[in-house]
């Protein structure tokens, strides 16, 4: 085959789907959590070995993705994350149940029956009930109970072949005075306690009425007395009730902020009388109802010991589910705000809106290079609105600025208008727009910031971010922390860690997606790139600054710590442009190089043709793409991609995105009027509808119910952020600041 001296595809496998290396035999574990898997997301159970094979190798979810289709049949990088949270909480199961296996057998108390219900245990919930009778806990009344040695009587009561009476005759041989139990009385309810105790371990009783609590359960909210915040900010929730299995996730988040903050008291209100005839049923040893001693012990296990337990599961899996929805909706909204369209080629003024330090310029080159800042004063105090147009008009001319970004904060309508009528008297060819500028203070004020811009105040590093997000959002809103992104909802109420997390997997597949320049970007970007760390990144630029640009991709395996499986993750993610391999522009994996080559060849074309505009209707000059793929010795997935990518290297996914928005007629609250339309761009999807930024200062809101003429599940079926839409003004509330708006026909 062509090409197959290359060092590159000699290293790694010319693109086959596989590494080369020898793969040890599945262990009977895998192999079962390969067919669970297979069969939860509909897949083949080869198709989950290859994965975890790979990834067992050291290739990364993104690698994996783009250049082992062949090997996992060609799933996505969504769908291999799936596989890959599925895949990590089976082998934790199979590790615990082994954990807990030899725990119980340790004890002496592992019988084959129980051995095949652990094995068998299908949730970790499940391992844990099993398990709770052997745990090491700290004393209780039953433990207490059964040191004075009154387990024989609670058996008694169990077994159910004597009444009451004779079992209040029996308990005075059980008196213990010195261990606390002096009459019959106090025995019985000792024995009592054992019995309790005994119900609530009973694995299979505790699944079937936690099954009934799920199932009819629900949660109530209730105001603190006299709270009257609670009112203001909770209303909705002051006296609240709706079914475990119905309340939305947005709701649960709001009701723990509530509970969290003081203001509401919230609980699960179960069918108690229905969970404890349960459990009667299963806690008698004869037919008929039980005895008032067992009922008693029976009602006492469950409203002492088993309710407050399946509570603080109910609450917590209702937590867990809200956060994970919510954090979905998180990255959904991240990575449509990451995928926005750069303005590219544009000259930018930035201005980041203030009011008595006023606003604060930053005048930027086509690249983000800063090239002049200033201040200027239209707002309030100072109202200097002649001399900030001057300034403005003055820079626009001096550095060929075309465009103006204007963030949304403090003092930004004030300077949108003055803005407006800059454009409108001067004759100035600039159009002007708006920026979210959530995160911009953060990052300006942090270390990452200082090391990038040590020369530069607070200020004027925020107004170079909002220049650059509108330039390139990839590249500058990754230097953000994620609950401070302004996309989501209750971010700050989230599992920091678990939103990082998901963040991280939302950039990284943006990332990889776009692909990235390895000569001009910042160690920020390239930490997300797949296989290099932050470490790795920050020794990449270190060594682009030392040696100068990088010529060929593999000279990427002379940096520091960065060695042949992080190449081979990393190297097809990242471009260089005018180096000299001309393939390294492109997205083909440097182990694909020979039969890239060779495509071309065959197309009678030379590498050159990559360089220039790429080879448009290469594929007509190939023929049967499945034989070519077969005499090359590369998948046909593989072969498709490298076809796709000599066609148009380098071409950015980004660009199918809908252009940022420029200009706007309307400017504040009382520009708008019930029955306008308007177009305006989605700043926010949240469970209940999105917010549409229209040129004032408040967003509006698109409530789900006004998205469509027909139903809507949820608002990210119809819009994204970033997108432009056309709305129509239903409602606006001046007093409030609020404005509904509808997207349905009339």
């Amino acid at each position: 085959m062509p090409g197959t001296n290359d060092i590159d595809s000699q290293r790694s496998g010319a693109g086959t789907g596989t590494t080369g290396a020898a793969h040890a035999p599945a262990s009977s574990d895998d192999r079962r959590i390969a067919e669970v898997v297979a069969r939860e997301l509909g897949v083949r159970p080869a198709q989950v070995s290859a994965v975890m094979r790979l990834q067992d190798e050291g290739c990364t979810i993104p690698f994996i993705a783009r250049y082992r289709k062949e090997a996992t049949g060609g799933l996505d990088d969504v769908a291999l994350r799936d596989l890959d949270v599925r895949l990590a909480y089976l082998r934790a199961l199979e590790a615990r149940k082994a954990e807990v296996l030899r725990a119980i057998d340790e004890q002496g108390a592992l019988t084959p029956e129980l051995r095949a219900k652990v094995e068998s245990a299908e949730v970790m919930q499940r391992v844990e009930d099993l398990y709770k009778p052997f745990r090491k806990k700290r004393a209780t009344r039953a433990s207490k109970a059964r040191d004075a040695g009154l387990g024989p009587l609670a058996e008694r009561i169990l077994a159910q072949r004597e009444d009451d009476a004779a079992l209040t005759r029996a308990a005075a041989s059980f008196t213990r005075p010195d261990a606390g139990y002096p009459t019959a009385a106090d025995a019985l309810r000792g024995a009592q306690d054992i019995v309790a105790e005994a119900v609530a371990e009973d694995a299979d009783a505790v699944a079937e009425v936690r099954a009934l609590t799920r199932r009819t359960g629900a949660v109530e909210a209730r105001a603190v007395p006299g709270d009257a915040e609670a009112e203001r900010g909770y209303a909705p929730y002051c006296d609240f009730s709706e079914g475990l299995g119905r309340i939305p996730g947005h709701r649960v988040l709001a009701l723990n902020r509530g509970e969290r903050e003081g203001h509401l008291r919230v609980r699960v209100r179960a069918d108690a009388d229905a969970a404890v005839e349960r459990l009667e049923r299963r806690a008698g040893r004869r037919r008929g109802r039980p005895s008032p001693l067992l009922a008693d012990a029976v009602a006492d296990g469950y409203r002492r010991l088993i309710a407050p337990s399946l509570e603080r599961e109910a609450r917590a899996e209702l937590t867990e589910r809200a956060q994970a929805d919510a954090i979905a909706v998180f990255a959904r909204n991240a990575e449509a705000l990451l995928l926005q369209r750069p303005l590219r080629g544009a000259r930018v003024i930035a201005i980041d809106p203030g009011y008595r330090t006023g606003c604060k310029v930053a005048v930027i080159d086509e690249y983000g290079a800063l090239l002049d800042r200033a201040t200027v004063f239209p707002t309030p105090p100072r109202n200097d609105v002649a001399g900030a147009k001057r300034a403005l008009a003055d820079l626009a001319r001096l550095h060929g600025a075309t465009v103006v970004a204007i963030g949304n904060g403090t003092g930004g309508r004030e300077t949108e208008e003055m803005v407006a009528d800059l454009i409108a008297e001067e004759g100035l060819d600039l159009a002007y727009t708006i920026v979210n500028e959530a995160g911009a203070s953060v990052y300006s004020a942090s270390e990452l910031a200082s090391q990038e811009h040590p020369d530069l105040d607070v200020t004027t590093r925020g107004a170079l971010s909002l220049g650059r997000r509108l330039q390139d959002p990839l590249a500058e809103l990754v230097k953000i922390p994620p609950q401070s992104i302004g996309v989501g909802q209750y971010q700050h109420d989230l599992d920091q860690a678990a939103l990082g997390r998901a963040l991280a997997g939302v950039v990284e597949r943006a990332v990889n997606a776009v692909g990235v320049d390895l000569n001009t970007a910042s160690a920020s970007l390239l930490g997300y790139v797949a296989g290099i760390t932050p470490a790795v990144a920050r020794n990449i630029v270190a060594y682009r600054q030392e040696h100068g640009p990088f010529r060929r991709r593999r000279d990427l395996l002379k940096v520091p710590k960065l060695g042949p499986k992080a190449y081979q993750n990393c190297a097809g993610f990242l471009r260089i442009r005018g180096g000299d391999e001309p393939l390294d522009a492109t997205g083909v994996h440097p182990e694909s190089y020979g039969a890239a080559r060779a495509v071309l060849a065959r197309a009678g074309l030379g590498p050159d043709a990559v360089a220039a505009d790429g080879a448009p209707g290469i594929a007509g000059r190939l023929g049967d793409l499945a034989s070519l793929a077969a005499e090359l010795g590369v998948g046909a997935p593989t072969l498709r991609d490298i076809v796709s990518e000599l066609e148009r290297p380098g071409r950015d996914p980004r660009d199918d995105a809908p252009p940022a928005l420029l200009s706007r007629a309307v400017r504040s609250l009382d520009d708008l009027e019930p029955g306008m339309e308007l177009t305006g761009t989605v700043r926010n999807v949240v469970d209940f509808g999105a917010f549409v930024d229209v040129g004032v200062k408040q967003d509006g809101l698109v409530h789900v119910s006004k998205m469509a003429e027909r139903y809507v599940r949820h608002p990210s079926e119809v819009v994204a952020v970033g997108d432009v839409v056309t709305v129509r003004v239903e409602s606006v509330d001046r007093d409030r600041g609020r404005i509904s708006l509808s997207m349905a026909a009339r």
